[in-house]
């Protein structure tokens, strides 16, 4: 399927039969301006520019890679530049729907601490179905930030208004960090039980020596495994443990090591190429920096 590439916002909006938006950099879209007609054929789109959404009934399929979500509830969900986006139309389904979609161009941005910092809320990369639900308190929280952004760059353009807005987004990101913090702690149950799976995949993986063929352990592969974004993952296991994905990882390989240090009579080289690892070197210098102590003064410990 092609994929469409839209390099600015004033694009978006000639794609969506929308009015010139009234900054060439910052939108805010009504969705209840958006049309999903019948027939319309599914599209790819690839965007320059972030968008923020706020969206509830919008009769239509978002899919990023193979994973859908169908945004029948009212929820938030980030897309950074570069990012493949593709829309479906839900056949019968009614067009448009509620909510807002906040665009925003890179280069408003420029000169803020922002342009840099924006890169830092990793929810910009999770899947689209991890998104953001909201309780209707934290709802009404985002909304105010979205009609403040508006208002500002609907009535006030003069030299302040890029930097009041920079911080309303600035504070939207913040706000929307502690929410899906919250998110993690409220759903404990399936919270709880992701980490389950990490744990139990982690031991088979480790038990069944399938490092030793693949190599080292990445985060991609156990997020993969678990169908969720890597970024997500981390995210929900540091809120959980404190510890992020690579780091339950490296607990493992450590467990591991100490193991084979202990009770068997491997040599470090073996070792270290049964655990994943292409270089004997790196490996104690992995378990060095994990320990404090080198592979052979840890087994001379047990000694």
């Amino acid at each position: 399927m092609e994929i469409v590439t839209i390099k600015s916002i004033t694009a978006y909006h000639r794609f969506r039969g929308l009015p010139k938006p009234e900054h060439p950099l910052i939108s805010l879209v009504d969705y209840s301006l958006l049309q999903f007609p019948d027939g319309a054929p599914a599209v790819n789109m690839v965007m320059d520019f972030y968008s923020i959404a706020l969206k509830r009934d919008i009769g239509a399929k978002l899919y990023y890679g193979q994973q859908i979500y169908d945004f029948d509830e009212g929820l938030m969900s980030f897309v950074a530049p570069g990012q493949v986006l593709r829309i479906e139309r839900d056949q019968g389904s009614p067009t448009g729907g509620s909510g807002f979609l906040l665009q925003i161009h890179p280069d408003f941005l420029w000169g803020s601490p922002l342009a840099r910092q924006i890169k830092n809320y990793s929810f910009f990369d999770y899947s689209i179905h991890e998104a953001l639900f909201l309780s209707s308190k934290e709802e009404t929280s985002i909304l105010h930030i979205f009609e403040s952004i508006k208002q500002e760059y609907h009535d006030n353009i003069d030299g302040f208004s890029q930097g009041l807005i920079v911080s309303q987004i600035e504070l939207l990101l913040k706000y929307c960090e502690r929410f899906y913090n919250r998110q993690f702690i409220t759903r404990k149950i399936s919270s709880h039980q992701m980490l389950v799976k990490v744990e139990n995949f982690l031991n088979d993986y480790f038990s069944a020596e399938k490092h030793q063929e693949a190599g080292l352990l990445s985060v991609k592969t156990v997020a993969d495994a678990m169908n969720v974004s890597s970024d997500y993952l981390s995210s929900l296991l540091k809120q959980l443990t404190g510890k992020n994905v690579q780091e339950h990882i490296h607990h493992k390989l450590i467990e591991k090591a100490k193991a084979k240090l202990s009770v068997t009579s491997l040599s470090v080289s073996e070792i270290a190429y049964a655990l994943g690892f292409e270089h004997p070197q790196s490996f104690s210098k992995f378990f060095k920096m994990k320990t404090n102590f080198s592979p052979l003064e840890f087994r001379k410990s047990f000694n």
